[in-house]
This record gives C-alpha cells, sequence and structure tokens, in this order.
C-alpha cells in the first residue's frame, strides 16, 4: 500500500531509558510502515543535553513554534544520584519545565478509557482531562524559617522607589513563612489555552480556586478567566453546545466524584499537580495517560504523561524482558499526527491517528495486554505480553482496520 504523504514535519524530541526504547519500536512498527514520516529530530537524551549544555531543549522548542506541532518521549529530570550516573556537567533542568515556560503552554493530561480497565470511581465513564496551570504559586515560592519573636510584612516597592506594606504574622515564638506570586500575563496565557482546548475537543470546561479565603490572589485567578471568556469566548461556546463553569475547588472535588467525566478541569498549579495523579490513579494507570501542552499562540507539544520507566531500562540492559506499557507514548505520537493532519488539511493523516488508537485499544480489550493492566483488568486470563509483541500485536490489529 502506499504511505500517507506528510507536507510539514512534526518536531520529534527523543528521550531516555525505556521510552527511548519503545520510541524506536513504535517508529518502526507503527509509524514508518504507513506513513512518509517527516520529522525534525532532536535528542533530549541526557547525555546528549550534557554535551550541548542543555541548548538542544531549547532549539527543539524554538523548532515546535516554526512548525507548531512536537511529539516529546519521557525525559530524565536528574537528580544527585543521575549526576553520578551519567557524569553530567550540572544538575540540568526539566525539559519539560524548560518547553513550557518557552512555548507559555498549559498542560492538559487525559486518562486512555479502555473498557476491562474500570475507574475506581464508579459513576467515572467518560475521561476527565486535568488543565494544570504549570507556573508560580507554591513553585515559585520564597520561604524563611522563623527562628523567633518578630513580625514578618509583604513588602512591594514600585519602580520610583514608594513602598507598600501589609502585616503577613506577627510571631510570638518560632514558625514558617512562605511567599508565592503568579503574574497576570501567565494567567491570561492559562485562560486563553483552556478555552481554546475546550472548543478544539468539544468539552465543557470547569475552572476551580478558593477565591472566598483567597480574595486577591485566586480571586484574581477568578476574575481574569471570566473577563476573558465573556470578551471572547462566550458566543463560540454558545455555538459549539459546551459550558464554561466556575465554583470552588472543594466543590468541585465533590462534583468530580459523581459525575460521569468527560469535561475538562482546569486547576491552579498545586490542584493540578495533585488531581491529576488522582484522576491517573482512579482511572488504573498512569502508563494509560496522554499529555498535552498547548499554547495560546497555537503551539502543540505531545507526550505520555509517564516517566522513562528506570526499573524497567535496567532489566532491559542486562538482557531481561520487560513487558513495558507503551499505550501512553503511542498516544503522544497519534496526538501529534492528527494535529499536523489538522492543519495541513491532510484528512488520510487525522485518519490513520484514529485507528491507531482504535487498534490500541482493541488489542487490549480482546484480552492481550502489558502485565501492568493484566493485574488489573476485569477481563478473566488476559494474555501477557512483553514490550515488543505488544507493539506487534497492535499492529496486527492496525492492519486488519
Amino acid at each position: 500500500m502506499s504511505k500517507i504523504q506528510m507536507t510539514t514535519p512534526l518536531v520529534e524530541m527523543d528521550g531516555d531509558e525505556m521510552t527511548r526504547i519503545l520510541w524506536q519500536m513504535i517508529k518502526d512498527e507503527l509509524l514508518l510502515p504507513f506513513i512518509d514520516l517527516k520529522t525534525e529530530y532532536y535528542d533530549l537524551g541526557l547525555e546528549h543535553r550534557n554535551e550541548t549544555d542543555d541548548k538542544v531543549t531549547v532549539e527543539s522548542a524554538e523548532a515546535t513554534k516554526k512548525y507548531g506541532v512536537a511529539v516529546k518521549c519521557a525525559t530524565i529530570t536528574p537528580n544527585a544520584a543521575r549526576m553520578t550516573e551519567y557524569n553530567l556537567k550540572e544538575m540540568w533542568k526539566s525539559p519539560n519545565g524548560t518547553i513550557r515556560a518557552i512555548l507559555d503552554g498549559t498542560v492538559f493530561r487525559a486518562p486512555i478509557v479502555v473498557k476491562g480497565i474500570e475507574p475506581n470511581v464508579k459513576s467515572w465513564k467518560k475521561p476527565i482531562t486535568i488543565a494544570r496551570h504549570a507556573y508560580g504559586d507554591v513553585y515559585k515560592n520564597t520561604e524563611m524559617v522563623i527562628p523567633a519573636a518578630g513580625k514578618v510584612e509583604l513588602v512591594y516597592t514600585s519602580e520610583d522607589g514608594k513602598e507598600e506594606r501589609a502585616l503577613v504574622h506577627t510571631f510570638n515564638g518560632p514558625g514558617v513563612v512562605q511567599g508565592q506570586h503568579n503574574l497576570n500575563d501567565s494567567i491570561e496565557s492559562f485562560a486563553h489555552s483552556c478555552f481554546k482546548y475546550a472548543l478544539d475537543t468539544k468539552q465543557d470546561l470547569w475552572f476551580a480556586t478558593k477565591d472566598t479565603i483567597s480574595k486577591k490572589y485566586d480571586h484574581t485567578f477568578k476574575d481574569v478567566f471570566q473577563e476573558i471568556f465573556d470578551k471572547e469566548y462566550k458566543d463560540a461556546f454558545d455555538k459549539a453546545g459546551i459550558e464554561y463553569f466556575y465554583t470552588l475547588i472543594d466543590d468541585a472535588v465533590a462534583r468530580v466524584m459523581k459525575s460521569e467525566g468527560g469535561f475538562i478541569w482546569a486547576c491552579k498549579n498545586y490542584d493540578g499537580d495533585v488531581m491529576s495523579d488522582m484522576i491517573s490513579s482512579a482511572f488504573g494507570s498512569l502508563a494509560m495517560m496522554t499529555s498535552v501542552l498547548v499554547s495560546p499562540a497555537g503551539y502543540y507539544e505531545y507526550e505520555a504523561a509517564h516517566g522513562t520507566v528506570q526499573r524497567h531500562y535496567y532489566k532491559h540492559l542486562k538482557g531481561e524482558e520487560t513487558s513495558t506499557n507503551s499505550v501512553a507514548t503511542i498516544f503522544a505520537w497519534t496526538g501529534a499526527l492528527r494535529k499536523r493532519g489538522e492543519l495541513d488539511n491532510i484528512p488520510e493523516l487525522s485518519a490513520f491517528a484514529d485507528k491507531l488508537e482504535k487498534a490500541c485499544i482493541k488489542t487490549i480489550e480482546e484480552g492481550k495486554m502489558t502485565k501492568d493492566l493484566a493485574l488489573i483488568t476485569s477481563i478473566e486470563n488476559p494474555t501477557v505480553l512483553n514490550s515488543r509483541d505488544f507493539i506487534i500485536e497492535i499492529r496486527k490489529t492496525l492492519e486488519s482496520l
């Protein structure tokens, strides 16, 4: 059969450890036989990031701005142990953080729902997508241990030297204090990304903060979202038949537990960090979780939500068999190919992405799966496959489709 032709390349960001091994298998078995695959390749493996003083990460993000769509393999964010293991020049930053900062994007994470992998929350029938604002709050905080009695103030000094002060607390003894910040520009980008992605995917959008307690900080988030929605997106939402819904974060948690799912839940940074893990765990597996970075400027970067599967990689290096779930990594490729097809008006490319996703789901629903899914499935007597054989089975299913 003739291969599907591409006109514009994807930005391809290779990664680390077991996911790097799966990356090549996926290309060889599921993509290259069917697509005349065009990519601009960047090696974001830790060794190459170290060789280039992490310039390759910046280059890959800039290329994403040029071409609009990227697909990324999972990468190592080094700690002290990795410094020694990889003989690093320095403890390089998270590639995801670097790319996110350059693209000014919001991360959307959604579970891949498969019959036989039942959510722990009985009412959930459709995926719940978490949109996490990935800037500021506790992740860029300043902290201080208070040794003894005294007072702590917030002090703002304007460029012309004027001061504004607010008392945080008068301490009678030891304690701790924390200062957080955010930027209106970042909150606005977050709002635009959420509204655009809701329209892209035709899903309702929920947003939740604690504005009743945080009357300035959280209330600013609420106000920015509402102003942008009313001014720029309300008519489009009405036309699409979808809803924007604001509530308090505790009310949102209660509602989510009783909902059917099928919506996007926008969260501030910490809430999104926590809730994305809750959602992924409750739906079954982090290996069945998609992740896409969406920039309000129209850039998309697709990846799996999980890490590099270090434990399986060490087994692989010893020549031992692994049963590593590649579904989320395959869905990173399908998401990028579908978006490329949409942007370049190549319906065959988008249709191929749909078929490959169906092939993954059909293979699992027929009882052929990796060990992590076999441990939690309600399908009786599943066939447990190793990493390569699982991908081969998906290819057989894909060819039958």
